[in-house]
């Protein structure tokens, strides 16, 4: 039994400073069991033997784990599957003779590399910004030594989830990080070891993502339906309270 036929339109840029634009691709015997990375993989190999240049696309684990394939599909970051990465989803979403627009995520704070590949090192700054515990104490205590309720552990975990895709900023109208924010100072602002730098974190981290030309949140909500770990709008309201609360304490 043969595969699926697919059109593809993808958008193709040759470097940051090039002009961009979707061209369509043919791609034939596409199984529903594939993923959609391993489609992509099909096409390329189909380019290479052309000889013409691959499409260029990020991806590492493909098991759902590193936030790597940051690809909007059909206008929806990760693609048509909720809580879900790119490289989770099966072809059987698709019916034979569909078309597919693959765009890469769009915002300030991430430019375009090549292709469908952006530069997302904007997460990582904002992580250096404040996203530890640096403070030196010692030898490491004894893991139960520290209290902390199920629930806020529980709440902790939830947050710690986040994989840093950046599919929030792709699906917010603002382009706004909040979420990814919200998410790394909450876990740390739930746990005891958080606790000394909390102040500072607040500001630092924020600061940085403003730094990166991120919007603000004006709580559309696509955030949170986009994320494919399933981080919740909660995260935001707390980042608004320890950002107030670090302003009221600063010195």
């Amino acid at each position: 039994m043969s595969g699926m036929r697919l059109t593809l339109q993808i958008w193709r840029q040759k470097g940051p400073d090039a002009p961009g634009q979707l061209v369509s691709y043919g791609v034939e015997d596409i199984s529903p069991e594939m993923s959609f990375l391993e489609m992509l993989d099909v096409l390329n190999e189909k380019l290479i033997g052309m000889g013409e240049d691959p499409v260029a696309f990020d991806h590492d684990c493909r098991e759902g784990i590193c936030g790597m394939c940051s690809l909007v599909i059909d206008g929806r970051p990760h693609g048509k599957d909720s809580g879900a990465t790119t490289c989770d989803m099966r072809m059987r979403r698709y019916k034979d003779g569909d078309t597919i627009t693959i765009e890469p995520f769009r915002a300030r704070g991430f430019p375009t590399i090549k292709d469908l590949v952006v530069d997302r090192s904007a997460f990582d700054r904002i992580m250096q910004a404040g996203g530890f515990v640096s403070v030196n104490t010692g030898s490491a205590p004894e893991a139960n030594s520290l209290p902390v309720p199920y629930e806020k552990a529980e709440a902790a975990m939830d947050s710690a989830a986040c994989v840093g895709c950046g599919a929030c900023v792709a699906a917010c109208p603002n382009a706004s990080a909040m979420l990814f924010v919200a998410a790394k100072v909450s876990q740390l602002a739930l746990l005891p070891q958080g606790e000394a730098e909390r102040t500072r974190r607040a500001l630092a981290m924020m600061a940085q993502h403003d730094k990166e030309g991120f919007g603000n949140c004006t709580n559309e909500g696509e955030c949170e339906k986009a994320c494919p770990k399933g981080i919740k709008l909660d995260n935001i309201a707390r980042l608004n309270r320890e950002f107030l609360r670090a302003t009221l304490l600063q010195p």
